[in-house]
């Protein structure tokens, strides 16, 4: 009888390079290190585009990483350099637009890179506001942050940052640190803009709504657009002076109350372009045409500007630029000296369709 012999387990064919079976657990740098006979700080070193690697060696674990599909953790990439390869983008801004704008124009900084973007909301008015933002960074351990309008403005949380040793940017509407550290939007130039041209429409009783005043951009809005004022000679009447929220219903709330008074204001200027639409919805409330019956600018010049109908004049501030600029900044810092200059941008006045000469 003639008996075919069975081949032995250990004759099974299996992968010669001795790569982890597939399915059984997920590839680690270790893995890698193993397969191409080199040290776990090597890996590292290639798959953060360390130079300071023979192109032979790069080649080689850069194929057993495509062969075993690894995707390394963002929080573990930095191993051969000791830092993290991620930005945390913390906002406490109640306008939506504007947050993902920021971060769309971050993300553009991120473009090739190995950094990813991580986003925190946070409350400056709740008491364990730096206790939680300390939490946050330590527990990421965060390559550097980006700090947004208002809570860029809260020195005590810089300080956080500064002890506990974690890179960072302010995006401000004044300077409020050194070069490396800010990007500057000048805030009250646009509003002054915003003033002198409903002047020389002829307008004389103008209106204005700030945000809230924990914001420094407030402050900076309101001041420009009385500077502008002033230079046609005009000034400001607290009586037409109202602080929102800079939101779409504190907008709406202000405008009914100032086109109520009399004399009814022929222009308002809002701090920002969701209060202008509550401005809208305030003037259409009252039977009033917008620019025939009130001229209304906005700021930021933000998306909603040119979804409403009339168009919305508007002071623009490029806020995805910004947004890139500042992660830039952080990026390269320990490469591109210039990224430790101040970093500034200029509002501009865009003029559309909601306001016209006084009739």
């Amino acid at each position: 009888m003639n008996l075919r012999k069975k081949p032995a387990d250990h004759a099974k064919p299996h992968a010669a390079s001795g790569a982890p079976e597939v399915g059984r657990k997920k590839s680690t740098i270790n893995d890698i290190a193993r397969l191409a006979n080199v040290s776990k700080k090597t890996v590292s070193r290639v798959i953060n585009d360390s130079p300071f690697v023979k192109e032979e060696t790069r080649v080689k674990i850069n194929a057993i990483i495509s062969e075993l599909g690894f995707a390394p953790d963002p929080q573990a990439r930095g191993l051969a350099f000791r830092r993290s390869f991620l930005i945390g983008m913390i906002y406490d801004n109640p306008t939506p637009q504007y947050v993902v704008n920021l971060q769309q124009g971050i993300l553009d900084a991120m473009r090739d890179t190995s950094f990813e973007l991580v986003i925190r909301p946070c409350d400056r008015a709740n008491p364990s506001f730096l206790h939680d933002m300390r939490f946050f960074v330590e527990r990421q351990k965060l390559f550097g942050v980006v700090l947004t309008p208002s809570v860029s403005e809260d020195d005590r949380l810089v300080q956080l940052l500064h002890d506990i040793d974690c890179a960072y940017v302010r995006i401000a509407s004044v300077s409020l640190d050194a070069g490396q550290n800010m990007v500057v939007t000048h805030d009250s130039e646009g509003a002054a803009d915003a003033a002198r041209h409903l002047a020389d429409l002829g307008h004389r009783v103008i209106a204005h709504i700030s945000g809230p005043s924990s914001f420094r951009s407030a402050h900076e809005r309101r001041r420009g657009f009385s500077k502008g004022l002033s230079e046609r000679r005009l000034r400001l009447d607290r009586g037409y002076d109202r602080e929102a929220a800079y939101t779409f219903d504190s907008g709406a709330a202000a405008g009914e109350q100032l086109l109520t008074l009399t004399p009814r204001p022929t222009a308002i200027f809002a701090g920002n372009d969701e209060m202008a639409a509550g401005v809208y919805k305030a003037a259409r409330d009252l039977g009033l045409q917008i620019p025939r019956d009130l001229s209304v600018i906005g700021f930021d010049d933000s998306p909603v500007a040119t979804r409403m109908f009339p168009l919305l004049t508007s002071v623009r501030l490029p806020i995805r630029d910004m947004g890139r600029m500042a992660a830039a900044k952080l990026i390269h810092r320990r490469t591109d000296k210039h990224s430790n200059e101040l970093t500034e941008v200029i509002p501009q006045l865009i003029v559309r369709e909601s306001t016209a000469p006084l009739g």
